[in-house]
């Protein structure tokens, strides 16, 4: 280890690796952390307890003195991550604990968080007049003698899908707790609990506000979005780069203590006195925005920082982050399973390994460094963020920030002083619109997996951190580039085509690729009905439009639409709003449909519309779809849902949308068909498929999507027994999530199910 050292090409007496024993000491636990908690696979085990060896070496190596320090340190991290993958047992009849500012009432609906012993869990049910009045009367209240059905909080079932179930992880919750009755019973006031109540009088505080003045007042001080209705903003600062600043971390923090420390010299106030008000500060707001990670990462260094001065202890930049890292793990040791957190760690980390860059250089080297985990967790990454943070970031510290607060500070008094502030949130808003509409810079990269992020990271922290002038920089700045270059060129130039059955819930809608020169097309959308007063958001948002994002897919050559059912284009629309579509393919009659003509007006100039019938082809270079059915135009009903088939790998394909029985009958009168591949018709329910159709196609494996616990009772078991008789496997969506067929250009095949059960 000694040789490998002396003869590696970094200094490792160099200011930062001198003294970085407890940066080291840090890194080591997160490699811990990830090992224990988000490891799924063996390769992923031995990459994770490889660089835990690595630092564990390295401080054993630089500081043997402390080696009973290292194993307490990483035995402590250890020990509580064990302990935080552990919950005790559920137990359905104790009081829920919920308190108002946890809780969201919509539609005679609640839903929020609660506690049941010393468990987290999601609670939702059914809320009257008397439920809302009570809960806003007392703040904390206890649900008792309830009924409830208990649920483990689903994981993504589709690629590129949020992951609820890591999510609610990260905030020690396992369980939702859905309620059929309960009676409320008002809680005696704790000191904690305060602190709750606080929170619910900040949140009416700026429900009170128009849109835009309520939507920064609530992400500065609650670290939360009050609204739905302020969507499109918050894609507009994702898709700049630049959503760093509605999230409070160190900038925050520094404008915070600048301000304090204004006002404590303006009022001639001693440091100490300036100080304990700082602390405060930070404490109160660490409470308020529910631990926000990168706030209270910023709060720890000004804590420390404190402390060091006082006892004057000279402890450098990269120690002192890692005794904050150190910090926040004791309290949280599940803190990494949360990207904001992994986000705003690296970005501090970054700030120590480039502190001697120039601003400009620095600004690129931070944006190489968290590319990695942008490009991991959300697939687009815009090339102008440096430029749009030094546009935006003064605009932000010096107009947007100082007035939010005077706002807060005086609506109280003077509510009139929105009338000054909602045109300026409102002017800044539409320009930050204008210019995330335009998408200048925006890529729409893909995926990259969890390997290929790790080894762009550790590239790119060696690019940083080399000497200048070194020959090895250039070598890395080549690999960087042919890394991202071979990865682009692999996701959108891909080996291999697919037939991907997305699990869009009760509802149908298959992405089908090819290789190499990458077509693709969609057969139908999913959706599904709006039964409220609220029109709630398309599902596609959450899973269609992030699965072909994941894949680099940012337009479609062609949709074609099986019929006019919600749960198969209610979500058209929104696809069309959002991702450019060269042709839609349909049954003919559909466009004598309103609720159809309404959903495409919008977009007549930008998309080709091609009606069709039973008889014509859809010829393109790499596919030819075959229509054969319906033989007559229709206005988009169930009977004449339009049915394709075509070949890919010599595998014949068919999809018949929700086709009926009398529907396949005409197929067979009309077709000779037989197939290796079927998409089982109308969700497989009882009116589809009949027998003497699935014995004439005689498929290798029939696809069904339904969604989990549907009301219709998706498949009905008469279908399935059907199969069985006639010996013919099938995979469904709701058992499987995302179902994909691969086939390469050699023609060989995979099947792969997204949905693996229950992660840890």
């Amino acid at each position: 280890m000694k040789k490998l050292l002396k003869s590696s090409k970094i200094s490792w007496h160099s200011s930062f690796y001198a003294t970085g024993f407890y940066l080291l000491l840090g890194l080591g636990c997160i490699s811990a952390t990830f090992l224990i908690l988000q490891t799924t696979h063996l390769i992923q085990g031995i990459v994770a307890t490889l660089f835990l060896i690595i630092f564990c070496l390295l401080l054993i190596y630089k500081f043997p003195q402390y080696w009973h320090l290292v194993a307490i340190f990483l035995g402590v991290i250890i020990t509580l991550c064990f302990i935080n993958q552990r919950t005790s047992e559920l137990e359905i009849g104790e009081p829920i604990l919920i308190y108002s500012d946890q809780v969201k009432v919509s539609d005679n609906f609640f839903y929020g968080e609660g506690k049941i012993g010393k468990n987290k869990v999601l609670v939702n049910g059914s809320a009257n007049k008397s439920f809302e009045k009570e809960l806003n009367k007392y703040h904390v209240v206890y649900l008792v003698n309830y009924k409830a059905k208990v649920e483990t909080i689903m994981p993504a079932t589709n690629p590129g899908e949020f992951d609820y179930q890591k999510y609610y992880r990260s905030k020690k919750i396992r369980e939702r707790v859905k309620l059929e009755s309960y009676q409320i019973y008002p809680k005696q006031i704790a000191v904690f609990d305060w602190v709750h109540m606080l929170r619910k009088f900040l949140m009416n505080y700026f429900e009170k506000m128009p849109q835009y003045t309520r939507f920064f007042a609530s992400e500065m001080v609650l670290a939360q979005n009050p609204s739905t209705d302020n969507k499109v903003l918050l894609n507009s600062y994702r898709d700049l780069g630049i959503i760093h600043l509605l999230s409070i971390s160190g900038l925050h923090v520094s404008l915070y203590i600048l301000g304090i420390t204004w006002l404590g010299t303006v009022m001639k106030r001693t440091e100490e006195e300036v100080t304990i008000l700082c602390v405060t500060f930070l404490v109160i707001e660490i409470l308020l925005s529910n631990f926000q990670a990168g706030f209270v990462r910023a709060s720890l260094s000004y804590f420390w920082g404190v402390f060091f001065k006082r006892k004057k202890i000279m402890v450098s930049s990269g120690d002192k982050l890692g005794i904050v890292v150190l910090t926040h793990l004791l309290f949280n040791p599940l803190l990494f399973l949360s990207s904001g957190a992994i986000l705003s760690y690296l970005l501090v980390f970054g700030l120590e390994i480039s502190k001697d860059f120039k601003k400009i250089r620095q600004n690129f080297a931070l944006n190489l460094l968290i590319t990695p985990i942008l490009l991991h967790n959300f697939y687009r990454i815009n090339f102008l963020t440096v430029i749009y943070n030094f546009l935006i970031v003064p605009i932000f510290n010096f107009i947007l920030l100082p007035l939010t607060f005077i706002v807060i500070f005086l609506f109280w008094c003077l509510p009139a002083i929105v009338k000054l502030s909602e045109p300026i949130f409102k002017g800044l808003a539409d320009l930050t619109n204008f210019i995330a509409d335009k998408q200048l810079g925006l890529v729409t990269f893909g995926q990259i997996n969890w390997l290929q992020t790790i080894f762009l990271l550790v590239v790119t922290v060696f690019l940083i951190i080399l000497p200048k002038h070194k020959i090895q920089k250039l070598k890395l700045r080549s690999i960087i580039v042919g890394a991202y270059v071979s990865i682009f060129c692999l996701i959108h130039f891909p080996l291999k085509g697919q037939v991907s059955f997305i699990d869009v819930g009760q509802g149908d809608s298959i992405l089908i690729t090819t290789p190499l020169n990458r077509k693709t097309y969609l057969i139908d959308t999913g959706g599904k009905l709006n039964f409220g007063k609220k029109k709630s958001e398309p599902q596609l948002n959450r899973i269609t439009i992030p699965f072909l994002y994941a894949q680099g897919i940012d337009h479609l050559d062609g949709v074609f639409l099986s019929h006019q059912d919600a749960d198969h284009i209610g979500d058209l629309k929104a696809l069309l709003d959002q991702i450019p579509v060269k042709k839609l393919y349909f049954s003919k009659g559909l466009t004598d449909n309103q609720s159809f003509r309404r959903k495409i007006n919008v977009h007549l100039k930008y998309v080709q519309l091609v009606p069709l019938l039973a008889g014509d082809k859809v010829k393109t270079k790499d596919l030819n779809f075959d229509v054969v059915y319906p033989f007559k135009p229709g206005l988009g009903k169930n009977e004449d849902s339009l049915s394709l088939t075509f070949k890919l790998a010599n595998k014949r394909w068919l999809f018949s949308g929700d086709l009926g029985r009398e529907g396949e009958k005409e197929i067979l009168n009309h077709y000779n068909l037989q197939v290796d591949y079927f998409k089982l018709g109308h969700h497989g329910s009882k009116t589809s498929s009949d027998p003497d159709f699935l014995k004439q196609l005689n498929p290798q494996l029939v696809f069904i999507s339904s969604g989990r616990n549907n009301r219709f009772g998706h498949p009905h078991q008469e279908t399935l027994k059907t199969l069985k008789d006639l010996s013919i496997p099938y995979l469904n969506t709701q058992d499987s999530g995302t179902i994909t067929w691969n086939y390469s250009l050699f023609n060989s095949e995979t099947i792969t199910t997204f949905y693996k059960g229950n992660t840890k």
